[in-house]
C-alpha cells in the first residue's frame, strides 16, 4: 500500500480491526501499514476507534498483562524472554511446572507450547524443534489450574460490557468464540490438561452466553479499557479452584458467535451492538460538522 502523507484523510469514523494474527495469513506488512494509517488519521483529528495506542496492546500480550496487573487484576505468573536464546533462562526463573511458552504477538494459538518439565523445553531447543515468532519475544507462563470446563470471554462495545460467553473446549486449546473458529483455530488459554490436546468435535454446544457474569471483574475491566482507550474488545479469563478469575488476553479484534447469541435469545448481538455504536458516532460527527465548518 501507499499513503501520501501530504494529503488530508477523508472525514468519517474509522474503526481499526487489525488482528495480531495478521502475519499468519501472509500480511507481513500489516503491522506497519496500520500503524502509519492510524497515526495519519489521528494527526488530522479524525475519529478513530481502537487507535494507535490500542494497536500496540493488540500486538503485545506482555503489554496487556502489564496494564491488567496495574489495575489489580490477577494474571498468570509470567517471565518475558526477549530472544529465543533467553527462553530457557526464563523458564528456570519462572520455577513452575508445568508451564507454557507463547509468542508475545500471538494469533490463533500458533506457536504456543506446553511443557511439563524444563528439561522438555531444553530438549526442544537443542533439537531445533522450537517455533519462530514475529518479534522473537516470548512469554513463559504458568499453566492455570481450574475446576471449570470452560474459559469465559467478556465482550465490550463502546467500552461497556454487553455479555460474557463461556467457551467449552473439551480439554483442547480450541477456545475462539467466533463462528469462523468452530473447527480450525483459536486463541490460546493457559489452562488445560498436561496431555496433548485432543481434537474438538464440531458437534454440540461449545459456546454459551453466561447467565451469571462476574460483574465485579467487569467493572475493573471497563476501567482498564477506559484507561487504555480501548472501545471494542473481548477479554478472556479462567477461574482458579478458589474462584479467582485470572485474565490472560485482551483481544481488540473480537469476534462473536451468532449461534450462542441466538440460543440465548439475544436480539442485539455483538455485531449489531458495533453497528449501533458506529451509527451513533457517525451521527455525532454529522452534528459537529457545521461547527467545524465555521471554526
Amino acid at each position: 500500500m501507499t499513503v501520501d502523507l501530504s494529503t488530508t484523510p477523508p472525514e468519517g469514523v474509522f474503526f481499526s480491526r487489525m488482528s495480531a494474527s495478521n502475519y499468519t495469513r501472509g500480511h507481513f506488512h500489516a503491522n506497519h501499514s496500520t500503524d502509519i494509517v492510524l497515526r495519519w488519521l489521528q494527526a488530522h483529528g479524525r475519529r478513530v476507534i481502537n487507535g494507535n495506542d490500542v494497536l500496540k496492546l493488540e500486538f503485545s500480550k506482555a503489554a496487556q498483562q502489564i496494564q491488567l496487573s496495574k489495575a489489580g487484576i490477577a494474571t498468570p505468573k509470567t517471565v518475558v524472554a526477549v530472544g529465543k536464546d533467553k527462553v530457557l533462562d526464563a523458564a528456570r526463573e519462572l520455577a513452575l511446572e508445568p508451564f507454557i511458552v507463547k509468542p508475545n504477538q500471538g494469533g490463533k494459538g500458533l506457536g504456543v507450547q506446553l511443557y511439563s518439565k524444563v528439561t522438555e523445553l531444553e530438549q526442544a531447543l537443542k533439537a531445533d524443534k522450537f517455533p519462530e515468532t514475529l518479534d522473537d519475544v516470548w512469554l513463559v507462563q504458568e499453566k492455570i489450574e481450574t475446576d471449570e470446563e470452560h474459559i469465559t470471554r467478556a465482550e465490550f462495545v463502546g467500552g461497556k460490557f454487553i455479555y460474557a460467553v463461556n467457551v467449552f473446549a473439551g480439554g483442547s486449546f480450541e477456545l475462539c468464540p467466533a463462528d469462523a473458529c468452530n473447527v480450525d483455530f483459536a486463541e490460546f488459554c493457559p489452562a488445560g490438561s498436561n496431555e496433548a490436546p485432543e481434537p474438538v468435535e464440531a458437534a454440540g454446544p461449545r459456546f454459551e452466553i453466561s447467565d451469571a457474569p462476574d460483574l465485579a471483574l467487569v467493572v475493573k475491566l471497563e476501567d482498564v479499557l477506559a484507561a487504555n482507550g480501548i472501545e471494542v474488545a473481548g477479554i478472556e479469563y479462567i477461574r482458579r479452584p478458589d474462584g479467582t478469575p485470572v485474565v490472560y488476553d485482551i483481544n481488540t479484534n473480537t469476534n462473536y458467535n451468532a449461534a450462542a447469541e441466538e440460543a440465548a435469545n439475544i436480539e442485539a448481538g455483538g455485531m449489531k451492538k458495533i453497528a449501533e455504536f458506529l451509527t451513533d458516532e457517525l451521527a455525532q460527527l454529522d452534528q459537529s460538522a457545521p461547527l467545524r465548518a465555521t471554526a
